[in-house]
């Protein structure tokens, strides 16, 4: 029988069953177990992504990342909760390397996380939004920016709303968005809402077509959205960045993003670790 540690980390939070939950699992040896098996594990544990951590050094780490229906090329809030624990347990200090299939990512490990994204980019500009607004149950709708698939790990369409009480009110059409995502090749819907309340944008995001509705936190389509807002020249081209998410669903999160100067993208925030266990594998 093997035996395998798991944990339950909340993501960009200082606080008990605040954030975006992940599960973590922390594994031995030099070889991931098998790919069935760890899409098993993320599916019994139901969060929105679980991370498989294989730890080489003190500094040099492999992680891969499974939503309970598929594996995923790069997770933000589950890195920032695998780090987040990692130094916690005393494994992770300063500066790390994380190896994933997005590509290898610079990690500072302390009590505040901050982790590289992998090279931000605009994917596409979508022309026919009708759509994706009708999934929205937005019909009619016509923003002044653009919608468009932007990149920073994965990619994530991103969709004005108008204002944050109808940001927060949608009831969307999830059967819809799977089939849009799909056609698109992308992981989700990001939407936001710019305001002037000291956030740069409040945000949802919905990724039903990999088992998960919505996300109370998510890194990878934040930093994306920092690129598109700075690329639509919405924010300016290097600074720091807060984005609210997580509101409709009564986990609200506070996602950090950082753009250098010279178009390093980076998210950032805290993380609680609140239970851990062990999973029993009958070989």
């Amino acid at each position: 029988m093997e035996m395998l540690q798991y944990f339950i980390v909340d993501a960009f939070t200082d606080r008990p069953f605040g954030g975006n939950p992940a599960g973590v699992v922390l594994l031995e040896g030099d070889a991931f177990p098998e790919e069935e098996l760890m899409l098993h594990i993320a599916a019994e544990l139901r969060y929105s992504e679980t991370a498989f951590v294989r730890r080489h050094s003190e500094s040099e780490y492999t992680v891969r990342y499974f939503t309970p229906a598929a594996e995923v090329e790069l997770c933000g809030h589950a890195t920032m909760a695998t780090f987040a624990l990692l130094h916690q347990m005393h494994l992770a200090e300063g500066e790390c390397l994380c190896h994933t299939l997005a590509g290898d990512l610079r990690i500072e490990a302390g009590e505040k996380v901050l982790m590289q994204m992998a090279a931000p980019r605009i994917v596409k500009t979508i022309s026919d939004i009708t759509p994706i607004y009708h999934a929205l149950g937005l019909d009619g709708y016509r923003p002044e920016l653009p919608v468009q698939m932007a990149y920073a790990g994965l990619a994530d369409i991103m969709i004005p709303v108008a204002n944050v009480a109808t940001l927060n009110s949608l009831q969307p059409d999830m059967e819809a968005i799977s089939a849009l995502t799909r056609e698109h090749d992308t992981v989700s819907f990001h939407l936001f809402a710019l305001t002037g309340d000291g956030y740069t944008a409040h945000v949802r995001d919905f990724a039903p077509l990999y088992g998960v509705p919505e996300e109370s936190a998510t890194g990878t389509a934040n930093a994306a959205l920092t690129h598109y807002l700075a690329s639509n020249k919405v924010i300016p081209p290097h600074g720091d960045f807060t984005f609210l998410q997580g509101e409709a669903m009564h986990r609200p999160s506070v996602v950090a993003t950082r753009l250098d100067r010279d178009g390093t993208l980076y998210v950032g925030g805290t993380a609680y670790p609140l239970a851990s266990g062990e999973l029993r594998i009958e070989n």
